[in-house]
């Protein structure tokens, strides 16, 4: 995988000299650039599906077990003296309470609000434990963590990402139509043979693995808004559900791209500035959806009206 980044910055650093942008000559823009295309791919690839599901709040659950997965990283490094990353250990508990999330709901016919909402709170409660055992020892480095940061994205958590990325893009590539039919109707995907509860926990662990990886540059607390800001914006100009996936990315790569630049320009949170473009996106893409509503619409009402005059 290390050549790969090796080619990427070589690529970064040839737009750097033709082109005398300043922030694409240091490596870690080189990183942070890498991490936020593919996050710009994976979160609406993997958000549509939630959001058509009801089903938006569930990335703000998983992130906060995986924050509890990088505390657990933090605390073990920090214990017994090991390198394991963070991003692994979080990707390991967020699965697991992926698949929490599911069981609850199944065995106690909760509903999904009650499931996510338990194992949200359990997850930043154990996060904050292991915090105060080490004395507050991890709070330093845990805030990197909540808030993301550009610099710290090593080529280890990149490699990590990428990794994540190739999962993410093969599984919903090869269930797609499964899934697809498993979100807009349940019933008669249980009919026709699915294995629903399969594909459901299918869902959810892709939406872990996309949100400890958008944790490294959007943070714990804001990485589930790229799982439904793109999304929401992209319902509001696409009339069906592959045009709003292709739309969803658009727009996540324009919220991520512009938010990285702003953020490097201005010294500011790259998470924090990252949700603010994504929202002015979205408020964009709103108003470009109602007038196109009006558009479509106003030539129906017209002759609607015609007629009804000449009876």
């Amino acid at each position: 995988m290390l050549w790969l980044l090796d080619r990427w910055s070589d690529l970064m650093l040839t737009f750097a000299d033709r082109f005398g942008i300043e922030m694409l000559e240091y490596g870690f823009m080189h990183r942070a650039f890498l991490v936020g295309i593919l996050i710009a791919v994976m979160a609406p690839l993997i958000g549509t599906f939630l959001v058509h599901r009801q089903l938006a709040l569930i990335g703000d659950a998983l992130a906060h077990t995986a924050f509890a997965g990088v505390a657990v990283g933090l605390f073990v490094n920090a214990v017994l003296g090991t390198g394991v990353s963070p991003y692994l250990t979080a990707v390991v508990v967020a699965m697991i309470a992926a698949l929490a999330i599911e069981l609850i709901s199944e065995v106690t016919d909760a509903y999904n609000d009650v499931s996510m909402a338990i194992v949200l709170s359990t997850g930043f409660a154990l996060g904050a434990v292991l915090i105060s055992l080490n004395s507050g020892g991890l709070a330093v480095g845990i805030n990197q963590y909540l808030f993301g940061n550009l610099s710290t994205v090593s080529n280890q958590n990149a490699i990590i990402l990428i990794g994540l990325f190739a999962v993410i893009s093969l599984v919903v590539g090869f269930t797609y139509k499964q899934l697809l039919y498993v979100t807009f109707d349940e019933t008669a995907a249980r009919v026709a043979g699915l294995n629903v509860a399969w594909y459901n926990r299918i869902m959810v662990m892709l939406t872990a693995m996309v949100v400890v990886g958008a944790m490294q540059i959007m943070g714990v607390i804001l990485v589930a808004a790229m799982l439904v800001v793109p999304v929401a914006g992209a319902t509001q100009l696409a009339r069906s559900f592959r045009e709003a996936l292709l739309a969803s990315i658009v727009l996540a790569e324009i919220a991520v791209l512009a938010g990285i630049t702003l953020s490097y320009r201005y010294e500011a949170t790259a998470g924090g500035t990252i949700v603010l473009v994504a929202v002015a996106v979205y408020i964009v893409a709103v108003l470009m959806g109602k007038a196109q509503s009006h558009r479509d619409t106003t030539p129906e009402t017209d002759s609607r009206i015609e007629r009804q005059l000449s009876e």
